[in-house]
């Protein structure tokens, strides 16, 4: 059976159309999340290990494309509707408190937020969003985006990549392991990033506060 899907799976990725179909699913990953683009470039990197097919820098720079095409019709959506979107947002949902924790991340740390969002699921899309819909100029933005949209790429494809080759002759294993990985990275994230959150919740003049002995 597993062989089965594994020929299956060959048939697809070594035909030049799977370029294209990467293209657009990281492209809709941008403003429409709940397309699995990072599951795709992984699975891609993966039978790049195993079998050579796809190329794995092709797969890079065509995941690396699509992303950003999609950030920047996701910023656009933000620029043109970014208002009415946030106002149709149930208040002290998740979905408010994301785009809310993200406006104020804009402030603090600025594009950088742009990076570190396209690693947090559903994060890529309130970023981009809400940097639209908040003014943040265009030329910055796609400055920020492109060093995102490389690096989530390398990273994503990277993975797979890694899958593959431990597991040459079981590509299906590797696709396992390289999505075991992204999931334990994003819960690591996600589990440091909330016990940051505990402490300044906890004690919040604590990044004001003055040393004893410092005038």
């Amino acid at each position: 059976m597993n062989d089965a899907i594994v020929h299956a799976v060959e048939g697809v990725v070594t035909t030049p159309w799977v370029y294209l179909a990467l293209y657009a699913i990281a492209a809709l990953d941008g403003f429409f999340p709940v397309v699995p683009s990072e599951t795709l470039v992984i699975t891609l990197g993966v039978f790049a290990a195993a079998t050579g097919d796809p190329h794995l820098v092709l797969v890079i720079v065509v995941g690396a494309l699509g992303a950003l095409t999609g950030d920047h019709v996701s910023y656009a959506i933000g620029r043109r509707a970014g208002p009415r979107l946030f106002a149709r947002l149930k208040p002290g949902g998740r979905t408010q408190r994301a785009y809310e924790r993200v406006g104020r991340l804009l402030e603090e740390r600025g594009g950088l937020v742009l990076i570190v969002a396209r690693y947090i699921p559903g994060g890529r899309t309130a970023a981009t969003l809400t940097t639209g819909a908040t003014g943040f100029p265009r030329r910055d933005f796609t400055r920020y985006a492109v060093v995102a949209a490389v690096t989530w790429a390398v990273y994503s494809a990277g993975l797979g990549y890694l899958g593959g080759r431990a597991f040459e002759e079981k590509p299906l294993y590797g696709v396992a392991l390289g999505l075991a990985m992204a999931f334990g990275i994003t819960l690591l994230h996600e589990g440091v990033r909330a016990v940051r959150m505990r402490r300044r919740a906890a004690d919040p003049e604590s990044m004001d506060r003055t040393p004893e002995g410092v005038s």
